[in-house]
């Protein structure tokens, strides 16, 4: 599930392209005009927009979990918190990846730019990569993983995103990896 350009999405879906039991089964985006939806088109997976609106409906938003038999679900950049009805279908089988060291830099509001201008702004020395469940509230799931990097006297927002998003591509699909096999074996 992804709001935005999908630059994660895509690389998990060619990640686990030819996987012996992990299928990128669907993309889901609450934007219609996410750039993410081209990226799922390039690697041949469906895709569905899920509104806002539609996801207070359980029985609209969950059909579709239904139709494409999904048992795993991978956040990759999606801005929407997750409904409580979601959370109790997949139960710690909602994985979600934020672009600092949680718990601080976490929360609604609290995604790209925003998140490293606030890591620069309080003269951390390092940031990173979290990988964790989700639960009802934004960032607040078990965390599963961290990466760091260094945040340097020179950086912007632009600079730090660069280096987080090599820790997210690099580590975030091996670890998807092993929770899925861990959850659904």
């Amino acid at each position: 599930m992804a709001s935005g350009s999908g630059t994660n999405a895509q690389n998990l879906a060619r990640h686990f392209k030819d996987h012996p039991f992990i299928n990128v089964a669907l993309i889901i985006s609450n934007k219609a005009n996410a750039y993410v939806l081209e990226r799922a088109k390039q690697e041949s997976i469906p895709a569905v927009v899920i509104s806002k609106e539609q996801w207070k409906d359980p029985n609209q938003a969950g059909a579709v979990f239904k139709k494409y038999d999904i048992c795993f679900v991978v956040l990759a950049g999606y801005l929407l918190l997750i409904p409580h009805w979601l959370i109790q279908r997949y139960p710690n089988r909602i994985i979600n990846i934020h672009p600092a060291l949680l718990p601080r830099f976490g929360g609604k509001g609290m995604y790209g730019d925003h998140v490293h201008k606030a890591v620069i702004a309080s003269g951390e020395r390092e940031s990173g990569i979290t990988i964790h469940y989700v639960n009802e509230k934004y960032d607040e799931g078990d965390i599963v993983f961290q990466a760091r990097c260094p945040v340097i006297p020179s950086d912007t927002p632009e600079t730090l995103a660069k280096r987080i998003q090599q820790l997210e591509h690099t580590h975030y699909p091996q670890v998807v990896e092993g929770v899925v096999r861990e959850r659904t074996s």
